[in-house]
């Protein structure tokens, strides 16, 4: 499916009516929201809980519409999941940079222009064992991503080896009741070996170093209530480009879920220095329907 035809499915989900049929047995809000790469988790972080309201026994899935804006730079996702039996995870994202018109300048001196980076990713996630609010270590799910680029001009011209690569990670997540001001807390950590640069979106391995590496990704969330969750993520990257140092993402996160069909998550983001465009901070933006 294209993703013009993701974001029309998805657009007509997110602001269909909300009263209907049943979505799941799941409670309030355990499905997370949808990652820039399409499963579920955060923004940023994938976490061990699997999208939607769907339990055992049962399926559902996710639509999602996300997009961030910083100082340099456009990244839409379009992303779609289907939950089984709350086991298996199924996802597909596309990834669009939107780069300004920006010139990378190579080190022989020629400049490369270029208005955008494509990437598809295809994701799978197995919940291991556990229970993310019963089991006393919660939640354990491991993941794989695999990322394809559509355009390999620009990655391969500033030394990316690859224009496909495959992430693997394996995430944990608890909720402790009544644990901060009689709030309740997520607390998440995932493991990822990845050679992906900047996510993927500048290709895979580098003259720096071409082997999976082990990044570490963290995330934490307090309920106010069920419908309002705030909390901040942190994500580990790897360094595999001389052409540009690639620093760690960051965000603060307030995710809104006014029924079990919609969750709207807003963040600021810290992405560090990008392609030789150095702090690139913004804001982000993303809907998810459920159903």
């Amino acid at each position: 499916m294209t993703a013009r035809g993701l974001a029309t499915m998805a657009v007509a989900l997110l602001f269909a009516p909300v009263a209907g049929a049943d979505i799941g047995s799941r409670i309030w809000a355990t499905g997370g929201v949808t990652t820039i790469e399409g499963s579920a988790g955060g923004g940023l972080v994938p976490w061990a809980l699997l999208g939607s309201y769907a339990s055992d026994e049962e399926w559902g899935g996710t639509l999602a519409l996300s997009r961030a804006e910083v100082d340099d730079y456009s990244l839409s996702v379009t992303g779609a999941g289907l939950n089984w039996n709350n086991r298996l995870e199924l996802t597909v994202a596309r990834q669009t940079l939107d780069l300004d018109s920006l010139v990378f300048t190579l080190k022989d001196g020629f400049g490369l222009e270029q208005d955008e980076l494509n990437q598809d990713i295809f994701g799978a996630k197995v919940r291991l064992v556990g229970d993310v609010l019963y089991s006393p270590w919660g939640q354990w799910s491991a993941g794989v991503q695999y990322k394809r680029q559509r355009d390999f001009t620009v990655p391969s011209a500033i030394g990316a080896r690859d224009d496909s690569g495959t992430d693997v990670y394996v995430s944990g997540s608890k909720l402790f009741f009544a644990a901060v001001m009689e709030r309740n807390l997520l607390v998440n950590l995932t493991a990822r070996a990845t050679r992906a640069n900047q996510g993927g979106l500048l290709g895979f391995g580098g003259d720096r170093n071409n082997s999976h590496e082990l990044m570490m990704e963290g995330s934490v969330g307090l309920f106010l209530n069920r419908q309002w969750l705030v909390g901040a993520e942190y994500r580990q990257k790897p360094d595999n480009l001389s052409f540009a140092t690639e620093d760690d993402w960051w965000d603060l996160f307030v995710a809104w879920v006014p029924d079990r069909r919609l969750a709207i998550t807003g963040a600021l983001v810290n992405l560090g220095d990008v392609a030789t465009l150095e702090d690139q901070q913004g804001l982000y933006l993303s809907l998810q329907g459920s159903f």
